[in-house]
């Protein structure tokens, strides 16, 4: 049997959006783990805080989602200039987080910095989609997806370390997030050189109504809406890790290594799913997030928190890539913006009921309840995608 021939290279722009995905989590996940410990050590604000924080400003993102994905692919407009303003906007205000006096003023800043990834997201994963040929999909979106998430783990590595050798103010560390994240916007505005597509006129495309989706990309709407509601907030594992007396620097550590090991699984899962379909990742990956949110309802220790936040980790490797190239395969490549506006936005309304209803029960029923419930929703979506996506 001969040998089987090397993989196709991926596009210039595939590995340009890669590298700006990195720099730009470098910026942000020096902020966002600190996040839910800035407010409970200096803003005297809790677990129903950040579930708000978190809800309000991931919904406003994915609601933005679907207007900027659609609006790329009106009229052969170039997908670039919301790529662009997407990421200058959350870098010129992610940094002000430090300088925060109330936890309102941190939803204020933390929605706005959400604006630009509102903006950039849907537009730049169809860019993405546009670029890159019929078959490699998975591989793509799990290539952008490791570079994202080794940004993550450089930026919770150069936060731990400001913190444990530099300063332990929490405001001079998210300061220094600019400096990353200006890097990024030099690179998308420099290096990506968008080619011409083809453009429809408005009325070619089908109306910005959910019944003009097809029955399958429905169905698959309605059920990835349903398992977020069940999904949690990540910064909440770092609120646990504060309650069982971590200090900060383990803390960054353990988000980091999370994300360690959501970027060593997320390419090759993306390949993979190439080779066998979406499906079947999709339901390993979220069987394996209701098995670990049950497990995190009985974490008593710091050392069990570090298992299944690493758990945690290969969920997201597992399942990122095949989730958005699964958009890709049900979208027309005249609307691709617009299916993954639908998918982001999706993904949105469900953000605001998922945080508070964690936020909620850990506040009055304690982090138990949240978690086996937050479990038991994640358990019935995978039954849904099992009976109805296919």
């Amino acid at each position: 049997m001969p040998p089987a021939s090397n993989p196709p290279s991926l596009p210039r722009t595939i590995v340009v959006v890669g590298l700006v995905s990195l720099l730009n989590d470098f910026a942000s996940e020096m902020v966002v783990p600190l996040i839910p410990l800035l407010l409970v050590t200096v803003l005297a604000a809790g677990p129903a805080a950040l579930g708000l924080i978190e809800g309000v400003a991931d919904m406003v993102s994915n609601l933005l989602k679907l207007w900027a994905g659609r609006h790329s692919d009106l009229y052969n407009r170039r997908r670039k200039p919301y790529v662009v303003f997407g990421y200058a906007l959350s870098n010129i205000v992610r940094p002000l987080i430090g300088l925060s006096g109330s936890w309102l003023t941190v939803l204020a800043i933390r929605v706005t910095d959400r604006v630009g990834k509102g903006v950039r997201t849907a537009p730049r994963d169809a860019l993405v989609a546009d670029v890159i040929e019929d078959g490699t999909a998975g591989r793509a979106y799990g290539f952008t997806r490791a570079l994202d998430h080794t940004g993550a783990v450089l930026g919770a590595l150069a936060a731990a370390a400001v913190v444990h050798w530099g300063t332990a103010r929490l405001d001079l560390v998210i300061a220094f997030s600019a400096i990353p994240g200006l890097l990024a916007v030099l690179l998308i505005a420099f290096g990506v050189k968008e080619p011409a597509r083809i453009g429809r006129p408005v009325e070619a495309l089908p109306p910005l109504k959910w019944a003009a989706l097809d029955r399958p990309a429905q169905r698959y709407l309605l059920v990835i809406g349903f398992f977020t509601l069940g999904k949690i907030p990540e910064t909440f594992l770092l609120l646990r890790g504060h309650e069982l007396g971590m200090p900060v620097v383990e803390l960054l550590l353990l988000w980091a290594a999370m994300h360690v090991v959501k970027a060593a699984i997320s390419e090759q899962a993306g390949r993979h799913t190439d080779r066998i379909g979406r499906r079947p990742l999709i339901l390993s990956g979220w069987m394996v997030y209701a098995v670990t949110l049950f497990a995190l309802a009985f974490v008593t220790k710091g050392s069990m928190l570090w298992a299944w936040s690493l758990a945690l980790g290969f969920y997201f490797g597992l399942t990122e890539g095949a989730e958005r190239a699964l958009v890709r395969d049900l979208a027309s490549p005249a609307g691709r913006g617009t299916a993954f506006g639908w998918f982001h936005m999706t993904v949105g309304l469900a953000a605001i009921p998922a945080g508070l209803l964690l936020g909620g029960l850990w506040s009055v029923l304690g982090v138990q309840a949240a978690f086996l419930t937050s479990a038991a929703l994640a358990a019935l979506a995978v039954a849904g995608f099992w009976r109805f996506v296919r």
